[in-house]
């Protein structure tokens, strides 16, 4: 675990809201000078705890209307390694996240599509057809109304 100071602390959560913040403009907003909030940044990434900057994309206004929760329990875990699903469900472009979870089913995968048939279209002729699944739940998206947001 990394040892944060209160500036550390301020400095991630800036950055979480805006990683577009300059160094100089950061550190306006925290009450340091910029080759100071500059040191902070480069050490917090040194250290594993900035692991980079990500753009957040509005998928529906990108045509990517529907969202689906997956849940996969894999048919025969001793016959397909966790690495080769992991591998093969990674390569479809509408799976957003892949998460090996622990309970009812084996992973959970977050799916964007156009709509419902585009969503139906991937499930049939992508998941399904990936090694080891068995189950397949899926929950449709309605609405997301909290964000990931600071630590």
């Amino acid at each position: 675990m990394i040892e944060l100071d209160e500036l550390d602390r301020k400095v991630l959560r800036a950055l979480q809201e805006d990683a577009t913040l300059s160094a100089g403009a950061l550190g306006r907003r925290i009450g340091l000078s910029q080759p100071a909030t500059w040191r902070r940044i480069k050490r917090l990434q040194e250290e594993g705890a900035i692991k980079g900057r990500r753009l957040m994309l509005d998928r529906e206004k990108l045509g990517f209307g529907v969202t689906v929760f997956l849940g996969v329990k894999l048919a025969t875990k001793g016959r397909v390694s966790l690495e080769d699903f992991e591998r093969a469900v990674s390569a479809i472009p509408e799976v957003q996240t892949v998460e090996h979870i622990l309970g009812l089913y084996d992973y959970r995968l977050r799916v964007v599509a156009r709509d419902i048939p585009d969503f139906e279209r991937v499930l049939r002729r992508r998941v399904m057809t990936l090694p080891g699944v068995g189950n397949v739940e899926a929950n449709v998206l309605l609405s997301e109304e909290r964000r990931p947001g600071p630590i």
